[in-house]
């Protein structure tokens, strides 16, 4: 029976593994949509190519430093428990290959690409598990003395600050490390409009994420025992608030709405073990309120060129969810309890820190060595990679 037990936990985490891979896809798509047409190949192959990049990084450096468990040993002992540990690195590894997912739509159109695989391999091998290690390991002792000042620790269920907070301020560094597009801003300082190369493209994206999303979070209990129905009710009413109040925020704007209930979803990461389902709702429409107005404000007077606004949506709305977490958590508003309003705000606060820092030495680095900025010609033929001959339009779009 203890081996039947574990061959479903053995399936069950494998599910949830192949369910995150897929919304590899959606971040794919969601670029793809969004950058413009000249660039659309390129975003598809960076997006494969990290993911190749962050599984070398996350088995031979990222895992052992996160959770102090490497695979060189034999095949004999890997497969003890049915390979569960194998399919447990598998699953965290798509939540680890989230990073340079979410930063590759910040520095959409004018990043080098040998110099971001080698950036995806410094996060995913060294500054994602420093983090992921502390919050969901137990590493350095910061948790006990979380929960010794504070009377809990840390609580992060499916990574609203591990994953998504950490993935957005890592962006933030490089887009800022980066700077703008070449003719995004004119002489005068207003912004000269990029539209969405295709908005169908750009939705298929977000449906695939949001789908996907569901085994994000449902399967983060990591072990069928300790599923829970909650996760999933609370996912779905954060995705609905998100959704509502970006198509209310954005004036229906198609790219806020399809963006809104990813807001909502990354939010609710944290606490959707814990919250009453109207307390995810709320977290989730504050979200998708947070991702229309920041974005907005990083375009026109932050003069942040982040391309697909990683920032609000995975930076902020991240933060957020953390931070909720440890108000919504609360059985004063309705959750089961057992998390701290303190705990929650310094882990977020570290995490956010620790990405920022991180992000901003490993691209400050490369910069300095190879450079990061593509040249102006390169840029202008919509050349993210050396495969440029094949991608590039020969002509500009006009207007753009």
């Amino acid at each position: 029976m203890e081996n039947l037990q574990t061959g479903s936990d053995v399936l069950f985490i494998l599910l949830g593994a192949i369910m995150v891979l897929a919304m590899h896809a959606g971040f794919a798509f969601l670029e793809l949509g969004t950058v413009r047409k000249k660039n659309q190949v390129n975003a598809l192959v960076k997006i494969l190519a990290d993911f190749a990049i962050s599984t070398l990084a996350y088995f031979f450096i990222g895992y052992v430093i996160a959770y102090g468990v490497n695979f060189f040993g034999s095949a004999e002992e890997l497969t003890q428990k049915n390979g569960y540990e194998l399919v447990k690195f598998f699953f965290l590894l798509t939540f680890a290959a989230a990073i340079p997912a979410i930063v590759s739509g910040g520095i959409a159109e004018r990043a080098k690409f040998n110099p971001q695989l080698a950036a995806t391999f410094m996060l995913v091998g060294f500054v994602y598990p420093f983090f992921e290690g502390i919050a969901w390991n137990h590493r350095f002792g910061i948790q006990d003395w979380l929960n010794a000042s504070f009377g809990a620790e840390f609580h992060d269920f499916a990574g609203s600050v591990v994953v998504h907070a950490v993935g957005g301020w890592i962006a933030l560094a490089a887009v800022l490390l980066l700077g703008a597009r070449r003719g995004r801003y004119n002489k005068e300082g207003r912004l000269s409009a990029h539209p969405p190369s295709s908005i169908p493209f750009l939705a298929l994206g977000a449906w695939i994420l949001t789908v996907g999303w569901f085994g994000f979070n449902v399967m983060s209990a990591q072990t069928i025992g300790n599923i829970s129905g909650l996760v999933a009710v609370n996912s779905l009413m954060a995705m609905v608030g998100g959704t509502l109040a970006a198509l209310w925020a954005g004036k229906n704007d198609p790219g806020f709405v399809h963006n809104g209930p990813l807001a909502g979803l990354v939010a609710v990461c944290a606490g959707s073990d814990l919250m009453h389902p109207i307390g995810a709702l709320v977290v989730g429409a504050v979200a998708g309120g947070m991702f229309v107005l920041m974005f907005t404000w990083t375009q026109h007077r932050g003069k942040i060129d982040d391309v697909l606004g990683v920032w609000p949506l995975h930076g902020l709305c991240g933060a957020w969810g953390g931070i909720a977490a440890g108000i919504f958590g609360l059985k004063a508003f309705g959750g089961l309890g057992g998390v701290s309003f303190m705990s929650q705000l310094f882990g977020t606060l570290l995490g956010v820190t620790i990405a920022f820092a991180g992000g901003y030495l490993v691209y400050g680095v490369i910069r300095k060595i190879v450079g990061i900025r593509l040249d102006a010609e390169e840029e202008f033929n919509g050349a993210d990679l050396s495969i440029h001959k094949i991608t590039a339009t020969p002509e500009r779009e006009s207007g753009w």
